[in-house]
């Protein structure tokens, strides 16, 4: 099986992608209260209900938006 991506062409997909999440996560300010604040206990969950609540609306956004597109 050939790859569709060549090694080249996966590494500068790599490379985009690292960026654009080490850009998300440099330009957070920090602040004193994050290193007060206590670490998460093993049996909180890792996806908070805000968290999930934030993912599934911006799901049925795009998801109305790709249809509008898709069908008008």
């Amino acid at each position: 099986q050939d790859s569709p991506l060549k090694a080249v062409q996966m590494l500068w997909v790599n490379l985009i992608m690292d960026t654009l999440a080490s850009l998300a996560l440099a330009t957070e300010p920090p602040t004193e209260a994050l290193l007060l604040r206590r670490p998460y206990g093993r049996e909180r969950p890792l996806v908070s209900r805000t968290m999930l609540k934030n993912i599934v609306g911006h799901a049925a956004y795009q998801l109305v938006i790709i249809f509008t597109l898709l069908f008008v």
